[in-house]
């Protein structure tokens, strides 16, 4: 009993001197959070001070560009454009096709001038055969003759109203656009360069020489 007597005023003072540490710690840890919420409040003023000035940027900033909404055409002005549309492809329609017309009647002129030319070509040489025989008729055969004539008069006429023109160049300066020289001879008192014999008559068709006339040239 004596022992539990001395032993309880050391319990009591232990419990005091806990209680007073207990009592000194309470104010500090009530400090610490007031410190911290007030570095925290100091740290979101630093953060929102910035708000106004870039509000103020934003608000200078220009705004964006809207391009104007185009508005919806009436019923007028597409029928209008619409017939515009439809007029011009027309002209340009009917303008090829014109070009077209025009191009086959000259394709088709030129293959007629083509088929004409071959014809009329192959009875040249039936023309100067015939007139070869009337150069060389004798006495004695005029009722020959006359025939051949018959049959050249014909035929030249035939060759005349398809265009074909007969040219005969005795005489005349040598011109190697419409003439052939075959051979040239030195005859006194002629010119050099003037056709002195004409072996084959010359023909156009249509103003275009067909074939040149075969001549003796003077040296």
């Amino acid at each position: 009993m004596a022992s539990d007597r001395r032993q309880a005023p050391a319990e009591d003072a232990v419990r005091e001197q806990l209680r007073k540490e207990h009592e000194r710690a309470q104010p500090e840890a009530a400090g610490e959070p007031a410190a911290s919420e007030a570095s925290a409040e100091d740290d979101s003023g630093q953060d929102q001070a910035p708000e106004p000035e870039a509000q103020a940027q934003a608000e200078t900033e220009p705004e964006a560009e809207t391009e104007p909404e185009t508005e919806p055409e009436d019923a007028l002005t597409t029928a209008e454009r619409e017939r515009d549309e439809y007029l011009a492809l027309a002209q340009r329609t009917q303008a090829d096709f014109e070009n077209y017309r025009k191009r086959a009647a000259r394709e088709a002129a030129a293959a007629t001038q083509r088929a004409k030319s071959g014809l009329v070509g192959e009875l040249l040489p039936v023309v100067d055969n015939l007139e070869r025989a009337l150069g060389s008729a004798g006495e004695g055969e005029e009722h020959l003759a006359e025939g051949v004539k018959l049959v050249h008069s014909e035929l030249v006429s035939v060759l005349n109203r398809n265009g074909v023109e007969q040219f005969d160049p005795a005489g005349e300066k040598f011109d190697p656009a419409v003439h052939e020289a075959l051979s040239t001879r030195e005859q006194e008192g002629s010119d050099s360069g003037l056709v002195l014999d004409v072996i084959e008559k010359g023909y156009r068709l249509n103003g275009n020489v067909l074939r040149p006339a075969r001549v003796v040239v003077s040296g």
